[in-house]
């Protein structure tokens, strides 16, 4: 298989993406031309930062065959916790955010080694510490909001770096290189995909599973962490109650990026791009005058039709590898 081949095999899933994200664009553009103004379309992306950080984090977790059903609430616990070190402490807003991360790091962990050590399912788990956490960011709270944010902190973590261009951006993109980086020119990266095709043989191979296991679902907070204080910053208050639902937005965006939900397959550059698809559709929906209740069957819809896509591509994927093979040895 030539390199060429393969790097069509590599990029199918993603290029398949930008092609869908570019019909949208042209679809909603052709109902209505100010969804192609530039400051929709800036738009478009910035909505897309909170879901693409935990989508980002959540990505980790499920190539591993696990899955946090827990983030949303992650995301609640760092945005009260950050919120009432900002106003009630009077902490420095940069080690607010570095204080806020490693929380998010460490709840992160906790879920790990539920599944690690005391062997529960990963649903199973997170879905019991869905629950736990969202109790907690009450507890923490008393269920009252945190208010009057301080304006240091949003300007860092939702200002304008350079005219109408969010911050927030740069955040999510720095946060894509940096999970792209560790999933693919890094030993952990290659352990995670390990895990996920076949955990057994990893395991037999010497590979410690239940340390890189409990490091992916430590990044699942960190990406948590990074979307409730973004969240925190834009908002101006931090809300016990926030992220509720959030978790189904990121498992969709990882889903449509092409993250396999059997583990062992995924990329961050899919996930980013799910990401922007669904922004772009609850944008383009909202332009064209679609009711909200709608917008709730559409994002249902194009999530079967990923999981559809998956399946199909995954056997025409054989197939085609098969082919290739077939061609490079008859070359030989």
């Amino acid at each position: 298989m030539n390199n060429f081949n393969r790097f069509k095999l590599k990029m199918g899933r993603e290029m398949g993406l930008v092609v869908s994200l570019a019909l949208m664009i042209l679809i909603f553009t052709a109902i209505d031309p100010i969804y192609l103004s530039p400051g929709n379309l800036l738009d478009i992306v910035d909505q897309s930062t909170i879901n693409g950080l935990l989508a980002i984090g959540i990505t980790f977790v499920i190539i591993t065959g696990g899955i946090d059903l827990s983030i949303g609430s992650i995301m609640a616990i760092v945005i009260v916790s950050v919120g009432l070190l900002l106003t009630k402490y009077g902490v420095n807003p940069y080690l607010a955010i570095l204080l806020g991360v490693i929380i998010g790091a460490l709840i992160g962990a906790l879920n790990g080694l539920l599944v690690t050590k005391i062997r529960l399912q990963p649903f199973i788990a997170t879905l019991a510490t869905m629950s736990a956490f969202r109790g907690v960011a009450y507890i923490i709270t008393k269920g009252w909001p945190v208010l009057d944010i301080p304006p240091d902190f949003r300007r860092i973590m939702d200002g304008d770096l350079v005219g109408n261009f969010p911050i927030s951006i740069p955040i999510l993109l720095g946060f894509a290189v940096v999970g792209h980086v560790l999933l693919k020119k890094t030993r952990f990266g290659t352990f995670v995909f390990s895990i996920g095709g076949n955990e057994e043989a990893t395991r037999l191979s010497g590979i410690n599973v239940n340390f890189n296991k409990v490091v992916t679902y430590a990044l699942c907070g960190v990406g948590g962490a990074l979307a409730g204080m973004v969240m925190l910053a834009r908002l101006g208050t931090g809300e016990p109650t926030a992220g509720q639902g959030y978790e189904l937005y990121a498992i969709a965006a990882a889903a449509i990026g092409g993250t396999s939900l059997a583990g062992g397959k995924g990329s961050i550059l899919g996930t980013l791009l799910g990401a922007l698809l669904l922004s772009a559709l609850r944008t383009g929906l909202v332009v064209v005058g679609v009711d909200t209740f709608w917008q709730y069957i559409a994002t249902g819809a194009i999530i079967a039709v990923a999981a559809y896509f998956e399946a199909f591509q995954g056997k025409f994927g054989g197939i085609r590898k098969k082919l290739f093979a077939k061609k490079g040895s008859a070359a030989l």
